[in-house]
């Protein structure tokens, strides 16, 4: 492991967190049958990895689901404790809280690392995935759990996807809808940062066209893709505080074409420890998923809306959420937008323990 500097930043995104809490469950796996996919692919058998926490009330009102971003799982309670927890903006000692793992994952939930029919992983043979359908899979969830309707579904970045297909594809059983940092198609650059992380992992001999799970992998080409990402999650102001032009080893530089810069050996930390916890084929798959994403109108939904975004997130930018907002109220929703001032870029709506959690607590306590 390299000599991080004591300031380094470190993503709440991409964090292996294994806190847990006394309210808590163990991760739970179910089996919710099988799955015709909006894009054509049929999957037999889906099982989905979740956890939940505090406890649902008799007529099951007092429900939340959280969606999880590109590279999350099912620990809510983990990548989100600045909001999530007991006394949290999102109090699991008040509300019963449950996040699964996104369909085509690598964290418990049917995805293509998982075994076919014939024993073998799916790999190249798994089917696209789309936004809608990891919603569906929820929904089944939600069914499994006796949950007709949920107070909240909140989310940010994919998770935000998530939220609002929540709102579109089941508009009975959702009663407010929670986006942050998130929107509602990527434009150019988003796609072609997640190209950028595709072709790093394509380009790598290991990849095996997606059948390489008898060898080590594409972890070269994974790890470069999660650099990429990494860069696009954070702002310029965050890594110039935390980094600047500080060199990892000494005061000089060694002219070896080693690593020279402290932010070098952090991105190389960041990106290698990345492929010990994630499916390069997943990686693929989802962010397909939110490429495709695109949502028209917000017409049929029947819940209330809370948009959030943070002035430094360069790669979900303000004007997306607000586009969002002018969506909900031009369809005659009830909806609130805040923008939020923060340094840390795109990371912001998973550090910001403050003012994000304070709009999100007195917004659902009007309910």
């Amino acid at each position: 492991m390299p000599n991080l500097p004591e300031d380094s930043i470190d993503s709440a995104l991409f964090q292996e967190n294994e806190r847990t809490s006394s309210v808590g469950q163990p991760k739970e796996v179910v089996s919710v049958g099988e799955l015709h996919l909006r894009a054509g692919g049929y999957l037999p058998d889906v099982e989905v990895a979740y956890e939940s926490w505090g406890t649902l009330n008799s007529d099951a009102s007092n429900a939340i689901l959280i969606c999880h971003a590109l590279s999350g799982d099912s620990h809510a309670i983990g990548w989100w404790d600045r909001l999530v927890g007991p006394g949290k903006a999102i109090d699991t000692e008040k509300y019963f809280v449950v996040c699964s793992n996104a369909l085509g994952g690598c964290q418990g939930t049917t995805g293509p690392a998982s075994s076919a029919e014939d024993g073998r992983p799916y790999g190249s043979r798994f089917p696209v995935v789309q936004v809608e359908d990891m919603v569906e899979i929820q929904a089944r969830l939600a069914d499994h759990l006796g949950i007709g309707r949920w107070l909240c579904v909140a989310g940010g970045s994919m998770g935000g996807m998530q939220a609002l297909c929540w709102a579109v594809q089941y508009p009975n059983r959702v009663a407010g809808v929670w986006a942050t940092a998130s929107c509602a198609a990527h434009s150019a650059m988003q796609i072609g940062f997640n190209e950028v992380g595709r072709q790093a992992i394509q380009r790598d001999p290991e990849w095996k066209g997606g059948d390489y799970y008898d060898g080590p992998g594409p972890v070269n080409g994974l790890s470069v893709a999660r650099m990429a990402g990494h860069l696009s999650y954070l702002s310029d102001q965050s890594f110039t505080m935390k980094f600047g032009r500080r060199l990892q080893d000494g005061d000089e530089f060694r002219f070896d074409n080693g690593i020279e810069f402290a932010i070098e050996s952090y991105l190389n930390y960041q990106g290698d420890k990345f492929t010990n916890r994630f499916d390069a084929n997943s990686y693929l798959l989802l962010t397909r998923a939110i490429d495709y994403f695109s949502l028209k109108s917000l017409e049929s939904a029947k819940c209330k809306f809370l948009f959030t975004s943070f002035d430094s997130d360069w790669i979900y930018p303000s004007h997306q959420i607000e586009q969002l907002h002018a969506m909900a109220q031009e369809a005659g929703k009830q909806s609130e937008w805040h923008e939020i001032a923060s340094p840390m870029g795109h990371d912001s709506f998973l550090l910001d323990d403050q003012r994000q959690a304070e709009i999100v607590k007195a917004w659902l306590l009007r309910f």
